[in-house]
């Protein structure tokens, strides 16, 4: 090369193609999927409750009752391939954020099993049997993790009802309704004093910490359930009467409500994913409450009523199901996790 010749430039690489974030990633299955078989029990409950009080049709009902019961069945089949075969079952249910949502693997199972009673009693009386032992002794573990390796108030959020006070007083509610009543008030006790208790740090902690984490803001729903749960329970075991008990807890289930409007800001701001399924038995078991109610009281036009507060509900779940049905197709439902190097 002489002084005169042109001096070429080295080529320039081109820039590597960013990696494909979702190809470097596998979905991780997760404790609050069994929300979605959860949710679909409360819709169930309500039709069968308005099916009771009115001439509506009863098959809506048992319609219901079967797609929980086969979501129910693939969720928890899935939920353990994936948990066992990456060896994360334990740690999963050690987790201060999933953990209480494992409880959701058995309390749906009462809830099922209370209805399979009314066509095998026996087989029923077992479904209900299998569901309170595994939710009694998943919630006595879970409690006794929290005890002994305490934590920051901050990690606490409203999932922390679902192993005892949810499970409790659905465990109630179910072995009232196989024939089980003293065993039915013994849960109705261990699910309200839970209540108390873990209600009290619950409020404590969304009133003084900072706010939950964004995919936690939809479990606020769940303060609604406690009130409304317990009134489910308690009417179960005293026949569908109107008493003192379920006089009280419908005027803190009211306020429970009211307070839920408040939130509506929240969960706007919330973005979408298995955590939205929080709103769905809370609010179902608002709705049942809410029909028992209309059929004692008997207002004008109670059938309406009880009609406007089905179809409310039903659209509110039909609305959910298409959310999470887009967000599956876009691959956004799941969590993910990196492969491994």
């Amino acid at each position: 090369m002489t002084a005169t010749d042109p001096i070429v430039p080295a080529p320039v690489p081109a820039p590597a193609a960013p990696a494909d974030p979702v190809a470097a990633t596998r979905v991780r299955l997760t404790p609050n999927l069994f929300g979605t078989s959860f949710g679909l029990t409360g819709l169930a409950a309500a039709w069968t409750a308005a099916a009771a009080a009115t001439d509506l049709p009863t098959w809506p009902a048992t319609a219901l009752w079967v797609a929980a019961a086969l979501a129910h069945v693939v969720i928890a089949v899935a939920y353990l391939a994936d948990a066992l075969a990456h060896h994360r079952l334990a740690s999963d249910v050690a987790d201060p954020v999933l953990g209480p949502f494992t409880a959701l693997g058995f309390v749906p199972v009462m809830l099922l099993g209370a209805w399979v009673f009314g066509y095998q009693r026996t087989f029923g009386q077992v479904v209900v049997a299998v569901g309170v032992v595994g939710t009694v002794l998943l919630g006595a573990h879970l409690t006794g993790g929290w005890i002994s390796s305490p934590g920051p108030l901050q990690r606490w959020h409203p999932g922390y009802f679902l192993p005892s006070v949810a499970g409790g007083l659905i465990a109630a509610q179910s072995l009232a309704k196989v024939g089980w009543h003293e065993a039915g008030l013994v849960a109705f006790g261990y699910g309200a004093i839970s209540w108390l208790v873990l209600g009290s740090i619950l409020l404590v902690r969304l009133m003084t910490q900072p706010a939950l984490p964004a995919p936690l803001l939809p479990t606020m729903a769940i303060e609604v359930a406690p009130p409304v749960v317990a009134s489910n329970a308690w009417f179960a075991l005293n026949g569908g009467r109107s008493d003192l008990v379920v006089v009280l807890l419908a005027g803190y289930g009211v306020f429970m409500a009211l307070v839920q409007l408040r939130l509506v800001p929240l969960y706007l701001r919330s973005s979408f994913g298995p955590g939205f399924w929080s709103f769905s038995f809370s609010y179902a078991a608002l709705a049942t409450t809410a029909v028992t109610w209309l059929h004692l009281t008997a207002p004008a036009g109670a059938t309406g009523w009880i009609v406007a507060v089905l179809v409310v509900l039903t659209l509110g779940y039909a609305a959910l199901i298409a959310r999470t049905a887009l967000a599956l197709t876009r691959g956004r439902y799941f969590a993910r996790v990196p492969l491994p190097s």
